[in-house]
């Protein structure tokens, strides 16, 4: 079974049965912003910061108040914010000024619970450290940018219990350092980061080789989490959760999302951090303990990404925007959208325990969230990707937060529990491994105390 059970709580939703917001999704919108960005000719990082037409500052500056615009539509609904800092290191040989433009949408219910989507805004060329040449980024990465500015107008007009960030991220070709800058932002806010969605080369569907595949999208989810301790890594070892990451089950509940959805893409999940040898701004909130998940086309094409624009052989290369398919990037933007909307309205996973050691039933024991009317128990096999199709229990939040399975040998088992809305919208599940939890592993240590 391909599809995890999250997807019949997903179909009796209420939620399921009405037009989703990703409806408003333009795909001129996202060529527009998309060339937009482009014509500032370069946005490297270490680029001009003043000039109004050229560089990196003009590009931030004209993010955040895109922004702005996005929020005067919808009465001001969202706060614009520009975090900055000043970085100096490998790839950024002198001090320089790093902003990320940031908007901020307000839960209504519980604005400290958040979930983020995110893009880097800075471009390069073939040479890292190459700030005067023409970089116009197109599909890396205007193309995650324009998915963030139209995930906001998409989402803007509603009200959601919980928070929605909009980020636009600079230096990550320097060295993730936007990512960086706003994981640390988020902590020191005080924040609780439910998900991190990175978007980053999300526009095109054909690769450098002629192989084309607008059908699907990559997901990519890290497995034993960065933040692990030497004691809960030895847990692991010993109990398992390697596969059972929050960032894998939120990489399986994104799946079962597009699996219900009319968009017509489909999440081919990839087990690793990211690409082979590369990376990306999920990292920077993976090793803060927040679980993220990256973004990126089913395949890539790498004459147009990283390359100074130029003709040799015959082959053309260079990030332009004629090499890009805004309608498969409407497409991922529609699928983010749909799953900012859902995370925004469901409840945090919890942090459940499973107990099974010498008996022969398996007791399943969580605290509760804010915001859940209930909960649901699920089970999957150890050599199985997916959870069982159907729940092996629903509690009500009024009963006791436990469930004894009897003759449920736990050896032969993993185990997870979500969180549903009022609504009957249920969160990702969480993993009842060492650290299974949607929060930094500090925490758990803290509570141990």
């Amino acid at each position: 079974m391909k599809k995890l059970a999250l997807v019949a709580a997903f179909l009796a939703s209420p939620l399921a049965a009405q037009t989703p917001p990703a409806g408003e999704v333009s795909a001129d919108r996202l060529r527009a912003d998309v060339e937009k960005l482009v014509s500032f000719g370069t946005r490297h990082t270490l680029s001009s910061q003043t000039d109004p037409e050229r560089g990196i500052g003009a590009a931030v500056d004209w993010g955040a108040a895109e922004f702005g615009r996005i929020s005067a539509a919808c009465g001001n609904c969202l706060e614009v914010v520009l975090p900055e800092t000043m970085i100096e290191g490998r790839r950024v040989p002198t001090p320089t000024r790093l902003r990320n433009a940031v908007a901020i949408q307000r839960g209504s219910e519980r604005p400290d619970e958040v979930v983020i989507v995110q893009a880097h805004i800075d471009s390069r060329v073939s040479d890292v450290a190459d700030f005067a040449s023409d970089a116009p980024g197109a599909n890396d990465n205007a193309s995650g940018s324009a998915l963030v500015l139209e995930a906001a107008r998409a989402l803007s007009g509603e009200t959601y219990p919980t928070t929605i960030i909009y980020a636009l991220l600079s230096g990550e070709e320097q060295g993730l350092y936007g990512g960086t800058l706003l994981a640390d932002w988020a902590r020191q806010q005080g924040f609780t980061v439910k998900a991190v969605l990175n978007n980053d080369v999300v526009g095109n569907s054909c690769g450098s080789d002629g192989y084309c595949d607008p059908d699907h999208v990559r997901v990519f989810s890290e497995g034993p989490r960065a933040d692990l301790t030497d004691p809960l890594r030895a847990a692991q070892r010993r109990e398992g959760g390697e596969n059972d990451s929050p960032s894998r089950n939120l990489s399986r509940w994104i799946d079962a999302i597009a699996a219900q959805d009319e968009v017509g893409l489909d999440v081919r999940q990839i087990w690793r951090v990211d690409r082979m040898g590369r990376g990306g701004d999920q990292i920077p909130f993976l090793e803060a303990g927040y679980p993220a998940v990256r973004f990126s086309v089913a395949v890539e094409d790498y004459d147009h990404q990283h390359q100074d624009l130029r003709t040799e052989d015959g082959t053309v290369y260079g990030d332009t925007v004629d090499e890009m398919d805004f309608a498969y990037l409407a497409k991922v933007t529609q699928l983010n959208v749909r799953a900012l909307d859902l995370l925004a309205s469901v409840p945090l996973p919890p942090a459940p325990t499973a107990q099974a050691a010498v008996r022969t039933s398996t007791l399943i024991e969580w605290q509760p969230v804010p915001g859940a009317a209930s909960y649901e128990v699920y089970r999957r096999r150890t050599d199985q990707p997916y959870w069982e199709a159907e729940p092996q229990a629903v509690v009500p939040s009024s009963a006791d937060l436990r469930v004894d399975l009897a003759a449920v040998r736990g050896d032969d088992w993993f185990f997870g529990v979500n969180a549903c809305s009022a609504q009957g919208v249920c969160s990702p599940v969480a993993s009842a491994v060492p650290a299974g939890q949607f929060a930094p592993v500090a925490v758990e240590e803290d509570d141990s105390d």
